[in-house]
C-alpha cells in the first residue's frame, strides 16, 4: 500500500487495468503496516520520499521481475485476441514472465487507448525457485495480483482514517518526548550541580586527609609521651572515683581497697620526696594526699569508736561484734597506728576500758549464779577423829538435806568424774540458778574458771588479730588489764569456797582443775592468765596442807588421849575384856578411803608438791593411833591380828591406786602387814 502511495506522488498516473494483474512476480505481504511504521511515514510526504530514496533497491531485491512486468502483462494482453479465450492468458507469456525472458510476439493492444509499456532489461536478480504453495498458476497469479487492486483513494483513505484514529497517541507520544526532554534538562542541570559539589567535596575530603595525617602523628605522640610517662603518673595519682570512696563511701571491703590504693600512693611519694628530684608535680600532690589521709584517719577514728560505743549496749554478743565488725577491718587499725600513734592509743586504751568493764559485768552476774549451787555443808567435823554426825545442814531443803547426810566426805566416788569429763563447756547461769541437787565445792570452781578460759582464750585471740601491729608485751599487758577485775571476783570465790571447808578432796580436786586449765592455757599459747593460775595455787594448796594438818592433829589427839570422849568411842575394849574383836576399826575404813582419794588425785603428781609429805604424815599419826588403840585390846595376839586386819583392810582399799605415792604407800604397808602377819 505504501509503495503504491509513493509511486502515485513520484510517477504519472497510469490508467486502471480492467482485468487482474498478470505479473508473475512472488505474492506481496500485506500493505498494512504496523502504527509506528506508518506514524513515521506519516510524518509528512518529505520523509516518505526520503525513505524511498534511501533504499532504491528494495523493490529490485524482493521482487526480480518487477522490472519487465508491464511488458509481459501488455504481451499477455494483447494475445488474448487471437487464440485463447478472452478469460485465459497465454501460457507462454506467463511462463516467460516467470522465467524473466522477453516475449518475441508483439501481442495486439486489447485497449488502444493504453499506451504500450517500454522493454525494461533483464532485472540483475533471477528467482531460481517459486514456491507456488501448491497453487495453480491461475490461482498463484490471482493472490498475488489481489493487493494490488486496492484503489489508491481507498488506499488514501484507510490511511487517513488510521491516522486520525491514532493521533491521540501520537500526541500523547509527543507530549512524553517533550516531558522527557523537559526532564533530561533537569537532570542536566542537577548533574551540573552535583559536580559542582562534588568538586567541593573533595576537596573537604583532601583537607580532611591532612587534618588526619596531623592527628594520627599527634595520637603516635601522645602515645610515645603516655608510654614513657604513664608509669611515674600512675604513681603519684588517685582517682576520682578512690577519693569519694574515701570520704562518702561506707566502710566496707571497698572502703578498705582504696585505703590501701591511698597508702601505697603516698608510700610511693614519700618515696620520691626523699630522693635527690622532686618534681613539681609531687609538690602539688602531696598537700591533697595529707588532706585524703587526714579524711581517713577521721572516718576510721569515728568508726572505731562507734563499735567500741555497741559493747555497752544492753544484751549484746561481744564476739559477734569482735569478728564481723572490728577484726574484718582489722587493716583500719593498722594504718591509723601508722598514721596517728596517740589516736591510736586513745582508742586502745577505750577499747581496754570498754571490754574490762564488760567482763566485769558479766562475770559478775554469772558468780552471783553459781552461788546459788547448793554445796555440801562444810564444817571441822570432816576430819578423821571427829564425829561426823554433827554437821550442819539447816540451810537445806528436805531432798538437800537427805543428800548431804548421805555425803561421805571422805570417799572420793564420783567426784573424780569432773576432771575426766570430755564435756568442757561451762554451765549457763541460768542451769545454775534452776539446779537443786547438792555439790561440793569443785563444781562452783570448775564452771567459773572453764567461763574464764575460754573468754580469755577468746578475747587474747581477737587482740592478737586486731591490734597485731602492737607487740606481744604489750598485748599480754593490755589484755591483763582487761582481766584483772575477773580475776579478782575468782580468787574471791576461790578464798569463799575454801576458807571454812576441811573437805580435803574438794580442795585437791579443785587443784587439780587448776592445773588442768594451765595446762589448756599452756596448750592455747595464751599467757595472760598465768597470774592468775599462779594465785589460785597460792590460795589452794595452803589450804590443802592446813586441812591435812587438821586431820593429822585429830589423829594425833585421838591417840594421846587428851580428849578421853574421843578416845571412848573410839576404843575397842567395851567393858567385857574378855570379849575383845579384832575386826578392823571403822576409822581404818575412812582412813583408806581419804588415803585412796589423794593417791587417786595425785596419779600424775610431781615430786614438787606438798601432796607426799603431807600423805607420810598423815600415815605416821594413823599408825599411832592403831598402835595405841591395839594396846588397849587384850593379849599380844589379838592385838597383832587387830593390826593385822587394819593393814590388809587398807591395802585392800588403795589397791587400784596408781602413781609413784600409791606405789610408795602401797610399799610401806605391805611391810607392816608382814610384819604382823609373821606374828599372828
Amino acid at each position: 500500500m505504501w509503495l503504491d502511495r509513493i509511486s502515485g506522488h513520484s510517477n504519472p498516473p497510469r490508467a486502471p487495468f480492467s482485468g487482474r494483474s498478470y505479473s508473475p512476480a512472488p505474492p506481496r505481504k500485506s500493505s498494512f503496516l504496523p502504527p509506528g511504521s506508518q506514524a513515521r511515514s506519516g510524518a509528512g510526504p518529505q520523509n516518505s520520499t526520503w525513505s524511498l530514496s534511501s533504499t532504491p533497491n528494495d523493490s529490485t531485491t524482493s521482487l526480480p521481475g518487477t522490472a519487465a512486468r508491464g511488458t509481459n502483462v501488455l504481451a499477455l494482453k494483447q494475445g488474448l485476441t487471437r487464440s485463447r479465450p478472452s478469460d485465459t492468458p497465454d501460457p507462454l507469456v506467463v511462463l516467460n514472465s516467470i522465467l524473466g525472458k522477453p516475449s518475441n510476439d508483439k501481442p495486439s493492444s486489447l485497449d488502444d487507448t493504453a499506451s504500450p509499456a517500454p522493454l525494461e532489461t533483464k532485472p540483475s536478480r533471477l528467482v531460481r525457485e517459486i514456491d507456488f504453495n501448491g497453487l495453480s498458476l491461475e490461482e498463484f497469479i490471482r493472490k498475488e495480483d489481489e493487493p494490488k487492486r486496492v484503489l489508491q483513494s481507498d488506499v488514501g483513505r484507510q490511511t487517513v482514517h488510521q491516522f486520525e484514529k491514532e493521533r491521540d497517541k501520537y500526541q500523547d507520544l509527543h507530549k512524553s518526548i517533550t516531558g522527557c526532554d523537559d526532564v533530561s534538562k533537569s537532570v542536566e542541570l542537577y548533574l551540573n550541580d552535583f559536580q559542582t559539589e562534588l568538586g567541593a567535596v573533595s576537596a573537604e575530603i583532601e583537607t580532611l586527609q591532612s587534618r588526619s595525617i596531623q592527628l594520627n602523628a599527634m595520637l603516635e605522640n601522645r602515645r610515645n609521651v603516655e608510654r614513657l610517662l604513664g608509669p611515674a603518673v600512675e604513681e603519684i595519682s588517685i582517682s576520682p572515683r578512690t577519693v569519694r570512696v574515701i570520704a562518702d563511701g561506707p566502710i566496707d571491703e571497698n572502703w578498705v581497697k582504696a585505703l590501701n590504693e591511698i597508702e601505697s600512693r603516698s608510700a610511693s611519694i614519700e618515696a620520691k620526696v626523699s630522693g635527690s628530684g622532686t618534681s613539681k608535680v609531687i609538690e602539688d600532690v602531696r598537700p591533697l594526699l595529707t588532706d585524703i589521709k587526714n579524711k581517713a584517719v577521721e572516718r576510721i577514728r569515728d568508726y572505731l569508736v562507734s563499735q567500741i560505743k555497741a559493747f555497752r549496749s544492753p544484751n549484746i554478743n561481744a564476739q559477734i561484734i569482735q569478728q564481723q565488725r572490728l577484726v574484718k577491718f582489722k587493716d583500719l587499725y593498722s594504718y591509723i597506728l601508722r598514721a596517728h600513734p596517740t589516736l591510736t592509743e586513745e582508742i586502745t586504751q577505750a577499747y581496754v576500758n570498754t571490754m574490762r568493764w564488760y567482763y566485769l559485768s558479766y562475770f559478775t552476774r554469772y558468780l552471783q549464779a553459781l552461788e546459788k549451787v547448793k554445796l555440801y555443808p562444810s564444817d571441822r567435823n570432816e576430819i578423821l577423829a571427829g564425829d561426823s554426825s554433827s554437821q550442819r545442814t539447816g540451810n537445806l531443803n528436805p531432798s538437800a538435806r537427805a543428800a548431804a547426810a548421805a555425803h561421805d566426805p571422805f570417799s572420793l566416788g564420783r567426784r573424780m568424774d569432773i576432771i575426766r569429763t570430755s564435756n568442757h563447756m561451762a554451765m549457763s547461769a541460768y542451769l545454775a540458778e534452776e539446779d537443786n541437787a547438792v555439790h561440793g565445792i569443785e563444781v562452783p570452781f570448775r564452771n567459773f574458771n572453764l567461763a574464764l578460759l575460754d573468754n580469755i582464750s577468746a578475747e587474747y585471740s581477737f587482740m592478737t588479730e586486731m591490734f597485731g601491729a602492737l607487740s606481744f608485751h604489750q598485748l599480754s599487758r593490755k589484755a591483763a588489764e582487761i582481766f584483772e577485775p575477773v580475776f579478782a571476783l575468782g580468787q574471791t570465790q576461790a578464798k569463799h569456797l575454801i576458807e571454812n571447808s576441811t573437805d580435803c578432796l574438794g580442795v585437791l580436786i579443785c587443784v587439780r582443775l587448776n592445773q588442768q586449765a594451765a595446762f589448756e592455757l599452756q596448750r592455747r599459747k595464751v599467757p595472760v592468765a598465768d597470774s592468775y593460775i599462779n594465785g589460785i595455787n597460792m590460795q589452794l594448796w595452803p589450804r590443802f596442807q592446813v586441812i591435812m594438818d587438821l586431820q593429822c592433829e585429830s589423829l594425833k589427839r585421838a591417840a594421846s588421849g587428851t580428849n578421853r570422849g574421843a578416845m571412848s568411842a573410839l576404843s575397842i575394849g567395851a567393858g567385857d575384856d574378855s570379849k575383845h574383836s579384832s575386826a578392823p576399826h571403822f576409822l581404818t575404813q575412812r582412813f583408806g578411803q581419804l588415803l585412796h582419794g589423794i593417791l587417786a588425785l595425785s596419779s600424775e603428781a610431781g615430786d614438787d608438791e606438798p601432796v607426799s609429805n603431807s600423805l607420810s604424815r598423815l600415815s605416821t599419826e594413823f599408825d599411832g593411833l592403831l598402835m595405841k588403840l591395839s594396846r588397849s585390846g587384850g593379849d599380844t595376839k589379838r592385838r597383832e591380828r587387830f593390826l593385822f586386819n587394819n593393814y590388809s583392810l587398807i591395802l585392800t582399799i588403795i589397791s587400784d591406786a596408781q602413781g609413784k605415792l600409791a606405789i610408795e604407800q602401797r610399799k610401806h604397808f605391805e611391810e607392816l602387814l608382814k610384819n604382823y602377819g609373821r606374828r599372828g
